[in-house]
C-alpha cells in the first residue's frame, strides 16, 4: 500500500497530503485579506508555490486547481491576469473556477491544487 504523509497537519486539516507521488493542497487564502482580488491571488499563489516546493513539486506539475471566488462576476478577470503571469507557459493544469460564500468576509480568492511529485 502507497504511504500517505501529512504535513502541517492540525484537528481539522492538513495543509499538505502526499500519496505516492501525488501532492493534495488544503485551499490558501492570501496573507493579507484586507488587499483587492490581485494582490490576494499572487499572495495565495505565493503560499502554493511554497507548498509545493516544500512537499517536493513546483507551479508546473500542477495537475488540477479549483479557485473559488467571492464575486466571480467582478473578480475572474483581474484573478486571471496574475494567474495567467504565474502559470508557467504550456504547463497550465486543468482548472475549475466557481463562486463560492468565504470563510471571511474580507476574502476574496482561495485556491486548491493537486500536483506531481517532481522527479
Amino acid at each position: 500500500m502507497t504511504e500517505i504523509s501529512r504535513l502541517h497537519t492540525s484537528p481539522r486539516a492538513s495543509m499538505i497530503v502526499r500519496h505516492g507521488d501525488v501532492i493534495y493542497l488544503s485551499g490558501q487564502v492570501a496573507q493579507d485579506a484586507d488587499t483587492d482580488v490581485q494582490e490576494q491571488t499572487r499572495s495565495t499563489l505565493s503560499r502554493v508555490e511554497a507548498l509545493l516546493s516544500e512537499a517536493g513539486s513546483s507551479p508546473s506539475h500542477i495537475l488540477s486547481a479549483t479557485i473559488y471566488l467571492r464575486d466571480i462576476a467582478n473578480d475572474f478577470a483581474p484573478m486571471n491576469e496574475v494567474w495567467n503571469a504565474w502559470v508557467p507557459d504550456g504547463q497550465a493544469p486543468a482548472r475549475a473556477c466557481v463562486q463560492a460564500h468565504m470563510a471571511r468576509a474580507a476574502l476574496r480568492v482561495e485556491i486548491s491544487v493537486i500536483a506531481a511529485v517532481i522527479d
